[in-house]
């Protein structure tokens, strides 16, 4: 019997996309019952004392002090992804003012910071130029199931999927993006037209992102078998799928779940604007 969902998902797959297919408004609401920031309740790893963090409390953070630690570049406390990679970085889990002057010079003066996930005050002379809810969610029994259909993609095959990306709009997809883990593409007549892929990987676990369909092969349910597709691998690996989307986002939100993906907890994807100059006069970058 087949496991492949029925078509009519497709187009809450289209609003759904990843953390970043966000058009909604800063005030976007947290799902019913859950106050914003707040986690659901979820385990911790096998072993690990129940005041632990979980991994996915700051996925960038695992992710870069853990799989993707080779593509981590440092300062102080503070990592980021090379800026032709991806745009997530990683304060610690309570940054404090060197950390804040860290991330300043790693982003630059006067430039912007993604700061997906941080949920506490910023510091004097940070301006904030996004701020929208957003939710996490975990695999609680999905499908995953590969699909004859879905090809490996790599470096060959970027440029046509910097374009899919342009047309589609589902986050950020940058040059090098492809190489954080398993993208899958379905091709029709050659041409690429849906794909999905890995993104974030904290220890034990694996995002899901980058899910978007060519406007004119809608319908088909590409965007659902491709997530199938993708955290079959990641189960093969052992490790668990997870994902991110806005908390407005309802409709995707109930398609996910209906997938067997899990409400974990709330967040916020917040990017600030870093100061000219340090609280103390120096200017960003001086130490």
């Amino acid at each position: 019997m087949s496991t492949r969902p029925p078509k009519d998902r497709e187009p809450a797959l289209r609003a759904a996309g990843d953390r970043d297919a966000l058009p909604h408004p800063a005030d976007a609401p947290a799902p019913a019952g859950y106050p914003a920031g707040d986690p659901l309740p979820a385990p911790h790893p096998a072993g690990a004392p129940a005041s632990a963090p979980h991994p996915l409390d700051n996925p960038a953070l695992g992710s870069l002090t853990g799989p993707h630690a080779h593509f981590a570049e440092r300062r102080g406390r503070v990592l980021r992804y090379p800026v032709d990679v991806s745009p997530w970085l990683a304060l610690p889990d309570e940054p404090d003012a060197d950390d804040w002057a860290d991330l300043a010079a790693l982003a630059g003066p006067g430039a912007e910071a993604p700061l997906a996930g941080f949920t506490g005050r910023l510091p004097d002379g940070w301006e904030v130029t996004f701020d929208i809810g957003g939710v996490q969610l975990v695999d609680d029994g999905i499908a995953a199931a590969p699909d004859a259909e879905a090809v490996r993609l790599g470096h060959a095959d970027v440029p046509e999927m910097l374009d899919l990306v342009a047309r589609t709009r589902p986050g950020p997809f940058l040059p090098r993006t492809v190489e954080l883990g398993t993208y899958l593409g379905i091709r029709r007549d050659g041409a690429l037209i849906a794909m999905a892929g890995e993104r974030l990987h904290p220890p034990g676990w694996t995002e899901i992102s980058a899910v978007c369909t060519d406007p004119a092969f809608r319908g088909e349910g590409l965007a659902t078998r491709l997530i199938l597709a993708v955290a079959h691998g990641i189960r093969e690996r052992g490790e668990t799928p997870f994902l991110h989307t806005a908390a407005g986002n309802t409709n995707a939100i109930r398609l996910y779940e209906s997938l067997g993906f899990r409400l974990r907890r709330t967040t916020r994807f917040l990017a600030a604007r870093a100061p000219e100059h340090l609280g103390d006069g120096r200017p960003v970058g001086v130490g």
